[in-house]
């Protein structure tokens, strides 16, 4: 084992359970936890696939703790970046994001924290593994692992398929002997398989799969033409935390008023929201000072609220993988709980449109790229990973484009890596110093009027003289110094200017950025076959999810697993599995000799259909008895009390 391989301060050596103990304060690992952890640490490429709430993080974050130098994990989103490096700095673990709208010297002095050894996790988007300041700095770096996060995105056939993913089987030749772990908690078989040749994973790779099946979970799905009230007759039935899921954000902000009108304590949040206001909401509901939050599905990442009781689906999401992640956040403290879909048939037939509505003609994309362009003053060959704040309503007034056109099409064009578009994209002011103590002291004897902004810096943020970004506000320093906000940000220019410091101020819009030099919107590299192939792909899965909310036999549980690939029985605790419970109970007390007799016959082994009807006749030939006997062991089959196996035999489920 690679138990030992962490170092203390003293150069004593800790195990991964010694790890795991001073920066998580667990003293066990969860289920297969420890198993990935050591393949890793055994040098092994390696697919963990674990449910959402699983652990997935510590997967990677342990064995890079056990490494000397810096983990790089790639991670498709901001918001998920921006957590994770959070949720480590709480730990006194450093880690460092890069992400769009950074300035170049940001991004500059974070690679050459990654250089020197003073970080031990750098997270990055697939796109800025292309870049050539990102390469050449990787050769210099010491890597400990490469963490995958999120790797289903790079299967064409996953749910959030993300080109430059693509991209990382060239990167890790410049690390060719660093082990590779991809984690991601929904996968298909074809997916799964399809991660491990992208990534170019070694012959000595290892897969771990960790059960899909939730068994305190109760999955429901419920056809209600009036879905407000069933809702409101849910939250109040089921008394602790929910989250109800809407895609729109005007209807999110109307049930939220309906639920407050009825006595509900319930708040809303999406992303149409400013970030601080999103942040205050979270906080009241996880805890527990609202006890409802309606969202929408920008709602969710990066919180692992325990005693979630019920989530609700008011609306039908794209696919089941989106459904079984946002579905999966009730129940993690492993006490019962519910997940609940709500549907009408005009929802079904809506899903349908929209879907297709997502996929705009080719010509349609085409002109949306040349607008994109223009609107960013870009010449043909140029603008490849620039960044540019971007906001859609002005755009599209400025294009004469509607607003369903541009957006899909922005997603499609994302999806072909030609650009990225993060919604809501949020990142604080930062600064880091550049002089350093004598320099630093020389610099505010020459520069009096930058003293005072330099000594409270110096006095509010403590470890700035360190090699790190440090988040600042600029209204705190403007109430020390008792001027206007914008005095300061003014004064941080300056400072930066003479290279003082590096600055970073806060965005809080919309960002686009070009993944290649700006094309010829008719040369776009976007061919028919290869789009019908992307929409038939979409297609299937709101196919498959329209399957699972309208199935009123098949256990719900075996729906989702059988779609990941995991052969399950049933729960026993779904809306269908409860209502089989009732049936079977029914059907066995009014048949209750015949029901017995089956069961009798099939509980020492399972048999062909043919020979058990046999032994239920006794040799009385009579092809009325057998005609009645073949449709009550067909009445079985349907409520699951019997079943084929893979021989055709039947078995007895009870």
């Amino acid at each position: 084992m690679f138990a030992e391989t962490h170092k203390t301060k003293n150069d004593k050596k800790m195990t991964i359970h010694e790890i795991l103990e001073k920066y998580w304060s667990f003293k066990q690992f969860r289920t297969l936890q420890e198993d990935i952890i050591n393949s890793v640490l055994e040098g092994n490429d390696t697919l963990a696939l674990m449910p959402t709430g699983g652990g997935k993080s510590v997967c990677f974050q342990i064995p890079a703790l056990s490494k000397k130098g810096v983990c790089i994990v790639i991670c498709p989103l901001i918001a998920l970046m921006k957590d994770q490096v959070e949720q480590l700095e709480k730990r006194g673990i450093s880690a460092a994001y890069i992400a769009s709208g950074m300035s170049h010297k940001s991004i500059d002095k974070t690679l050459d924290l990654a250089v020197n050894g003073q970080l031990k996790f750098l997270y990055v988007s697939p796109e800025r593994l292309q870049t050539e300041l990102m390469r050449e700095r990787t050769k210099r770096m010491k890597v400990s692992l490469l963490a995958i996060d999120e790797s289903h995105c790079i299967s064409q056939w996953g749910y959030d398929f993300r080109p430059p993913y693509l991209q990382i089987a060239d990167f890790r030749t410049l690390i060719p002997d660093i082990t590779c772990i991809a984690l991601t908690a929904t996968a298909t078989p074809k997916v799964s398989e399809d991660i491990q040749e992208k990534l170019s994973f070694k012959k000595n790779k290892k897969i771990f799969q960790k059960s899909f099946a939730r068994e305190n979970l109760s999955y429901s799905s419920i056809l209600e033409e009036g879905k407000e009230q069933k809702l409101l007759k849910i939250l109040k039935n089921i008394k602790g935390s929910a989250v109800v899921y809407l895609r729109s954000r005007i209807r999110v902000e109307k049930i939220t008023k309906f639920l407050y009108e009825n006595s509900i304590s319930v708040d809303f949040y999406h992303a149409g929201l400013e970030t601080d206001i999103r942040n205050k909401k979270q906080e009241k509901w996880i805890k527990g000072e609202t006890s409802v939050i309606v969202a929408t599905n920008a709602f969710g990442m990066g919180i692992d609220k325990p005693d979630v009781r019920v989530v609700v689906h008011l609306d039908l999401p794209d696919n089941l993988e989106a459904y079984y992640q946002e579905a999966g956040r009730a129940g993690r403290d492993e006490q019962k709980a519910y997940a609940v879909v709500l549907y009408t048939l005009k929802d079904l037939e809506d899903l349908r449109k929209k879907t297709w509505q997502s996929f705009p003609n080719i010509d349609t994309l085409k002109r949306v790229y040349q607008a994109i362009g223009n609107h960013c003053n870009l010449p043909i060959g140029y603008g490849e990973f620039d960044s540019y704040d971007f906001e859609l309503p002005e755009f599209c007034n400025k294009f004469s484009i509607p607003m369903q056109d541009a957006f899909h099409s922005l997603k499609r064009l994302e999806e072909f890596g030609l650009l990225q578009f993060n919604e809501s994209y949020f990142q604080p002011s930062k600064f880091m110093f550049i002089l350093k103590d004598k320099n630093l002291y020389e610099f505010k004897l020459t520069t009096p009027t930058a003293q005072p902004i330099i000594e409270v810096l110096l006095r509010l943020y403590g470890g700035v003289t360190e090699n790190n970004f440090v988040r600042i506000y600029e209204s705190d320093i403007a109430n020390h110094l008792k001027v206007s906000i914008n005095q300061i940000k003014n004064q941080l220019m300056r400072l930066q200017d003479l290279n003082v410091i590096t600055y970073q101020p806060q965005k809080n819009k919309a960002q686009i950025m070009l993944l290649t030099p700006r094309i010829a919107h008719e040369n776009l590299p976007i061919s028919l076959p290869k789009w019908e192939t992307k929409k038939n792909n979409a297609l299937d899965k709101i196919e498959a999810v329209i399957n699972y909310v309208t199935q009123n036999l098949r256990c719900r549980t075996q729906i989702l697993l059988d779609y990941f690939g995991e052969k399950y029985s049933f729960c026993g605790v779904c809306d269908n599995c409860i209502q089989r419970k009732k049936e079977i109970k029914k059907l066995a007390e009014n048949n209750i000799d015949d029901f017995q007799k089956i069961k009798n016959t099939l509980i020492s082994g399972a048999l062909p259909i043919k020979i058990l009807v046999e032994k239920l006749v006794i040799n009385n030939i009579n092809n009325q008895q057998e005609k009645y006997y073949i449709d009550f062991i067909r009445i079985l089959l349907q409520n699951q009390v019997v079943s084929y196996q893979e021989d055709g035999r039947l078995k007895w489920n009870e």
